[in-house]
């Protein structure tokens, strides 16, 4: 496997991603969409997720294709952020044809991040103007780190933010992933530099580190969130023809990735959630092709998340470090 020429989740053709972001809020809006609707599933492994429109992401739900996905902050008032998209969207003429009337469809998912030192006393909610914001700046090329989504997001010792990674596979499929990384646990071991996904690492992406030669022997603080304060929620997208089943099986194993990455993941703190989506552009070579699938989306989605914290930056009113500043 080899990375993808952006090593971003665009590196599938047809896929933008928009990023906006309020930094006295400290919190903002990633989006997700394409040149046309894509197929989507999604698998839910935290115990404290916050969805909008998952339901139509069922294998037997009506539904056959989404115009974009949404990640955001801001707990149950950022999932008005797709609100923001879909005005957007239905501007655009894009939606769901129900006679002449057509409905942008755009499942969502959110991170807590109001009590993360930015200003959260607002008069009127920011979401909407936020989800418009990234959906009109949606490009194939876009920056990670503290960004988007991940502007505001923390982990239990570093700054959180935003991570996308791709992978070229040998039969030509690409597979990307995308994630806002505010997890209860950690990604890296004890207090050093070294990256948890750092097996998967290719090219150098999150420095090149390695594991430690030695791991502490108690490494894993107590929590310093509760209930409901954490969570990761991610995409992962490829280009191979997959139908709703399929792509809920390949949001399954993408889990792996984040488990791979975040020590711990899937607490009951936590609301850890991953979207799959596929444009359908290259049909499948071999049916094995979907096992091959689901290890990429593992090994992309752990990249992506150490990328996350990687590329992080301080910021005025920071309550954790961001790593660039302990290790680079």
């Amino acid at each position: 496997m080899r990375p993808g020429a952006r090593n971003l989740i665009s590196d599938v053709a047809g896929l933008r991603v928009g990023n906006a972001a309020d930094q006295r809020l400290k919190s903002g809006v990633t989006v997700l969409t394409g040149d046309a609707p894509f197929a989507a599933a999604v698998h839910v492994m935290g115990g404290a997720p916050g969805t909008r429109e998952t339901d139509l992401l069922a294998p037997d739900k009506l539904v056959a294709g989404v115009d974009a996905l949404v990640l955001s902050g801001g707990s149950a008032f950022g999932l008005a952020a797709c609100d923001g998209v879909m005005a957007g969207l239905h501007a655009a003429g894009r939606g769901f044809a129900v006679g002449a009337a057509r409905v942008p469809i755009v499942p969502g998912a959110i991170v807590f991040d109001l009590l993360n030192g930015g200003d959260k006393d607002w008069a009127q909610n920011p979401y909407p103007a936020l989800g418009r914001a990234a959906l009109d700046t949606a490009r194939p090329d876009f920056a990670l780190g503290s960004e988007g989504a991940g502007t505001g997001a923390l982990t239990a010792r570093l700054k959180g933010g935003l991570g996308s990674a791709s992978v070229v596979l040998e039969s030509g499929a690409t597979l990307g992933a995308l994630v806002v990384v505010n997890a209860l646990g950690s990604a890296t071991v004890g207090d050093g530099p070294h990256f948890w996904a750092a097996p998967w690492e290719l090219a150098g992406e999150f420095g090149g580190l390695g594991l430690p030669a030695a791991f502490p022997a108690a490494d894993e603080p107590a929590p310093m969130k509760r209930l409901g304060e954490a969570t990761t929620i991610a995409i992962v997208a490829t280009d191979a023809a997959l139908e709703k089943p399929a792509l809920q099986r390949l949001a399954t194993a993408a889990h792996d990735g984040l488990a791979r990455a975040l020590v711990p993941s899937h607490t009951p703190f936590d609301g850890d959630l991953v979207f799959a989506a596929s444009t359908a552009a290259r049909p499948l070579s071999d049916p094995a092709e979907a096992f091959l699938l689901g290890h990429a989306a593992a090994c992309v989605l752990a990249r992506a998340t150490a990328r996350a914290i990687h590329a992080a930056r301080p910021a005025p009113g920071d309550l954790q470090p961001c790593w660039q500043a302990l290790h680079a």
